[in-house]
């Protein structure tokens, strides 16, 4: 069951190597330096790919996710496309489960339910948006804290606040990964992040300042997060100081 999603909870325990502070040369330099995403993208599914063939070879399941998909929003049925290409390259089985906009909130609970109790899915998700007659946050929390790969559980929030080992929001995640994989240094370093959104711009925050050395790792950095209502002047005073700004906002 939950088990099966080791291989991608991997990803995000890996400590930033003492080596790998030492590779974002530019950055010290002050120099400005062009990231590729897609290439990093190519070296975590490739990282992920090996990991979940070692899971299978072991005797084991191969992972299942499945998506829950409600409603006609077209950036919805764009994003959980992309989701499940994406576990298909890495070798992860996948299903889309499609339901009406009219759905109520009881009937997508009673199917999140099911999906918690079935054995045969290791990993859920619930993509967000959802129509207005459905609270958000009651949805999110009725995904078992095991199987919910989108980390926004409140268990799994609160396991991130405590530097503990949790499924990671997506897209803080990524930033995370690419700030761990270019050698960016943040030990120390003074960080902007603007937005504070519940599943971007505070998990971004959480894993920029917590310590290095706890359970899960976090960049050991001094972060100001900027919001709608903070004064321009005093977003382009916290700008100018930073060494890093991560734009979490729009």
């Amino acid at each position: 069951m939950a088990a099966a999603l080791r291989p991608l909870r991997a990803l995000s325990r890996a400590p930033l190597e003492p080596r790998d502070r030492r590779l974002h040369l530019s950055a010290v330099r002050g120099d400005a330096v062009v990231i590729s995403g897609r290439k990093l993208a190519r070296q975590i599914r490739q990282e992920a790919r090996h990991e979940v063939q070692q899971w299978v070879a072991a005797g084991n399941r191969r992972p299942h996710l499945s998506v829950v998909l409600v409603g006609e929003n077209p950036a919805s049925h764009s994003y959980v496309l992309n989701k499940t290409r994406a576990a298909a390259d890495v070798g992860i089985s996948s299903e889309t489960i499609l339901r009406p906009a009219s759905i109520t909130e009881e009937e997508l609970l009673d199917l999140i339910g099911k999906l918690n109790n079935d054995a045969a899915v290791d990993g859920l998700l619930v993509q967000l948006p959802l129509p207005e007659h459905i609270d958000e946050r009651r949805v999110c929390n009725a995904v078992s804290p095991d199987k919910d790969v989108d980390g926004f559980h409140v268990i799994n929030v609160g396991r991130m606040c405590l530097d503990q080992y949790s499924m990671l929001p997506a897209t803080p995640w990524g930033v995370w990964e690419i700030i761990k994989r270019t050698g960016i240094p943040t030990l120390g370093r003074n960080v902007v992040v603007a937005g504070r959104s519940k599943n971007v711009g505070m998990p971004i925050a959480m894993l920029l300042h917590t310590d290095g050395s706890h359970e899960r790792p976090g960049g050991d950095a001094t972060v100001t997060i900027s919001h709608r209502y903070t004064p321009k002047e005093q977003l382009k005073q916290h700008t100018i100081r930073a060494d890093i700004v991560v734009a979490a906002a729009g």
